[in-house]
């Protein structure tokens, strides 16, 4: 037994509190224990384990994915949930697994990630698709502190991730993502799956940091250099990264290529070119 048989039925805690998703947070509560459990397993290490490493749930909801993660024994789970009303419903997972179970009431936009337990620290989650990709950004600013995330977003941010230069999906979340970490497409999700189902499909994606970035640069001009080549992304670079005022011809890039043509380090390249300007 792994603690779950102890649990009422998802629905009957739904019913209970009230826990109609929220719209304007971006929810859409998975509740297929198979699915669950699945994600569950890509999180942890070959055999699926997650007796290793404190996790951090976001985002939990009614506690489908946190029952499955609870059940393949992690050495500890954080819950952050900003929804007061699923917080009052994740209290009863605490009754059942309370020495490895704690809820964080907080905005996981602002919750530091260190603070969350110690290393190794993985992040798994269902992510409200409305701040989904801000949610990254975030986490890959704080990327020393994560050994490994194992996210479900909308399949086309999946497809952003992990595109390849010259391709219509390579953008600005392709380069910094890949430049931190390794990627690895996990498995679709049908929007079936869902509550209330979301209009389109949904991917899982591992992340896995890489030991030190792909090419030495900073982040923020990493972000800046993005931002702004891709912000004109059909215009050639001589154009679209005027405002950043670099002579790209000595860095051996053709100023007629676009953004989505160069590889990521072309981008450290410019970003190096840019580093310690105000």
């Amino acid at each position: 037994m792994d603690g779950r048989d102890q649990l009422p039925p998802l629905r009957d805690v739904i019913a209970r509190f009230d826990l109609g998703a929220k719209k304007s947070l971006g929810q859409h509560f998975l509740l297929d224990q198979n699915l669950t459990d699945k994600i569950a397993r890509a999180a942890g290490n070959k055999a699926g384990n997650l007796s290793e490493f404190n996790i951090i749930e976001v985002g939990p909801g009614p506690g489908g994915l946190t029952r499955s993660l609870l059940a393949h024994d992690p050495k500890h789970l954080f819950a952050v949930e900003r929804d007061r009303r699923c917080i009052e419903a994740l209290e009863g997972l605490s009754q059942v697994f309370a020495e490895k179970f704690t809820i964080v009431s907080a905005d996981a936009m602002k919750t530091d990630i260190a603070s969350l337990g110690e290393k190794p620290r993985r992040i798994v989650a269902n992510l409200p698709y409305n701040i989904s990709t801000a949610l990254l950004i975030n986490w890959l600013r704080q990327i020393e502190h994560i050994d490994q995330m194992t996210l479900m977003f909308q399949k086309e941010v999946v497809d952003r991730l992990i595109a390849k230069p010259s391709t219509k999906a390579y953008g600005r979340l392709s380069v910094i993502t890949q430049w931190l970490c390794e990627t690895k497409f996990e498995f679709n999700v049908d929007k079936r799956a869902f509550t209330p189902p979301p209009k389109i499909q949904s991917s899982v994606l591992t992340l896995r940091p890489r030991t030190k970035p792909l090419y030495a640069a900073k982040f923020e001009d990493m972000e800046k250099v993005t931002a702004t080549a891709f912000g004109q992304r059909r215009k050639m670079l001589r154009s679209s990264l005027k405002p950043l005022d670099i002579d790209i011809s000595t860095l051996g890039i053709d100023p007629t290529a676009r953004a989505e043509n160069l590889t990521i380090e072309e981008f450290c390249l410019l970003a190096k070119a840019i580093e310690g300007r105000d």
